[in-house]
Order: structure tokens, then C-alpha cells, then sequence
């Protein structure tokens, strides 16, 4: 069985299905946005590795053109420069909003 989901409601858990789950079942409630991230609940199945290998095999590798480097680093130092310039600007207003 994969997780049951559900909303709070008046401090009790409403579930979207109904659980199969007999009485006095045990269970432990994470909300969503506490959960943690996949694959982090335990260490992986061979089955699961493989299928995750498998997955890394079918990437293709990414490649840039030399001109498609050299615009992301001109772009990378035009971004720098305008944050570099507006940094003072940026501070006094922050400096502004905690005094």
C-alpha cells in the first residue's frame, strides 16, 4: 500500500480514499511539505537501482557550441555587473525596512 493522503480538519485527519487498513492500525502522519524528499525514506532496492541506472543511461549529454559559451558567460558578467551597481541601492532599502 502507498501513502494515504488526506486533509486536517478540525485538528482530525480526513482522508481522500478510504485506508484498507484493519483497526488499531498503527500509522504515522508527515505533512506534505515536511516530507522528505524521495528516496531519502531508505536505502534503495536492486530493483530500484537499476531502474534508476537504466534512467541515467538514456540521458544524452549536454553540449554547448563555443558561441553558446561564450554568451552565457557574457550574459553571466552583464547580470554581475547590474547587480554590482545596485547593490548599494538594495542595501538602503533593506537598511529601510528593518528600522
Amino acid at each position: 500500500m502507498g501513502a494515504i493522503r488526506g486533509i486536517i480538519r478540525k485538528g482530525q485527519v480526513i482522508m481522500a480514499e478510504p485506508a484498507d487498513l484493519p483497526d488499531e492500525t498503527e500509522v504515522e502522519i508527515v505533512p506534505v511539505g515536511l516530507a522528505s524528499p524521495a528516496g531519502e525514506e531508505g536505502t534503495m532496492s536492486p530493483d530500484e537501482i537499476a531502474r534508476t541506472l537504466a534512467a541515467m543511461d538514456e540521458v544524452e549529454p549536454f553540449e554547448m557550441t563555443e558561441q553558446e559559451e561564450a554568451a552565457i558567460a557574457a550574459d553571466r558578467r552583464a547580470r554581475k555587473e547590474w547587480e554590482k551597481a545596485r547593490f548599494l541601492e538594495h542595501a538602503d532599502r533593506l537598511r529601510g525596512a528593518w528600522e
